[in-house]
């Protein structure tokens, strides 16, 4: 069943001319691993999107690069990061315990380490190679790069911008970090879970309590929702499930409304948003699209559906559909790749 309710909030059912830091605040967050992908999620989602737009935000702080939901690397506007990486410290708390930390970790206090890393980074910007030296020589005997990643997700650090605007493709190894109330000159201001349940719903509703979890990493949200029914529309989707939406959620377009071709990054909202992903994507095709490693191929839709996967390589724009396309959907693929080709840098589309 086409989600045109789902496509219309992510703004891929017609472009916005709402300003990039609007769409971003409206998102939530972005996953920025790789640090171009959220160039293009908002190259698909706003009208006349330039890079400079969001390397502006990022150069003024506005906008800070993060670890933040399901404990990954996003793009958040500054004054949500304030609110909402403290709710969402338990995650990053959790991953911080696995065994990939402790065994580098165990038998430190876990309190004394993180004031530690916050001790050596306070008032100043260090690569996180120098940040994992530091902590070597002060916990000798221990793995530092181990000890710095864990310091960075169990204390609010932002990169600087350098890592996260505009360049090569792939991972940036030269990342530099500081303490986020240093770098943004406020404190952390906890919002509450609910408030982030309602900003989750207001792009990615209706949705039920297991995409809520999913999305954001956190556990036992049930009970979060349960004090928010009074302010909620409830709904039972075909298989039973109970959904959850605001009050005030748009009507979504009708169903026989046209979907345009939309090219997505990897690590999409649109992708990652729910548990439930066979509104927009096929088991089948997800396992293409997600073949392991936390990988999330960047992907095109046909009629609202992942229809393949694309990448971009030695200025090469390459399209790997899952299923064979009919001549009006190649030509409406081949229209917007074209009109993508002079944003990521590329000149020619191939196939296969």
């Amino acid at each position: 069943m086409r989600s045109t309710g789902l496509l219309h909030r992510q703004f891929l059912m017609e472009r916005t001319r709402r300003p990039a830091l609007q769409v971003l605040g409206h998102l939530v967050a972005m996953q920025a691993q790789e640090p171009n992908w959220p160039y293009v999620g908002l190259w698909s989602r706003v009208d006349g999107f330039v890079q400079a737009q969001l390397s502006v935000l990022l150069e003024e702080r506005t906008v800070v690069r993060s670890a933040l939901l399901r404990s990954t690397q996003h793009l958040a506007v500054s004054g949500d990061f304030r609110r909402f990486r403290p709710v969402l410290q338990p995650v990053l708390d959790r991953t911080a315990s696995t065994p990939y930390f402790r065994r580098v970790s165990g038998g430190l206090d876990t309190g004394v380490l993180t004031a530690t890393g916050a001790r050596i980074l306070a008032g100043r910007t260090l690569p996180r190679r120098e940040l994992a030296r530091l902590l070597a020589l002060r916990y000798p005997g221990r793995e530092g790069k181990i000890l710095a990643g864990e310091v960075e997700l169990r204390t609010p650090l932002v990169h600087t911008p350098e890592t996260a605007t505009w360049g090569r493709w792939g991972t940036r190894n030269a990342v530099s970090v500081t303490r986020a109330e240093d770098w943004l000159g406020a404190p952390m201001t906890p919002a509450s879970a609910q408030e982030l349940v309602r900003r989750y719903l207001a792009a990615y509703g209706p949705a039920g309590v297991m995409d809520v979890q999913a999305w954001s990493g956190l556990t036992r949200l049930r009970e979060v929702i349960q004090t928010m029914r009074g302010e909620l529309r409830c709904y039972r989707d075909p298989e039973g499930r109970e959904l959850f939406d605001l009050e005030t959620a748009p009507e979504p377009p009708d169903p026989g409304t046209p979907i345009p071709v939309r090219f997505l990054p990897a690590f999409d909202n649109l992708l990652l948003g729910h548990a439930d992903r066979t509104r927009v994507i096929s088991d089948a095709d997800r396992k293409r699209v997600m073949p392991g490693a936390a990988m999330v191929l960047p992907t095109f839709l046909v009629d609202g559906f992942v229809h393949g996967s694309w990448s971009v390589k030695d200025g090469t724009l390459r399209l790997v559909p899952f299923r064979p396309l009919r001549a009006a959907e190649r030509d409406a693929v081949a229209e917007e790749a074209e009109r993508l080709l002079p944003f990521l840098g590329a000149a020619n589309i191939a196939y296969g």
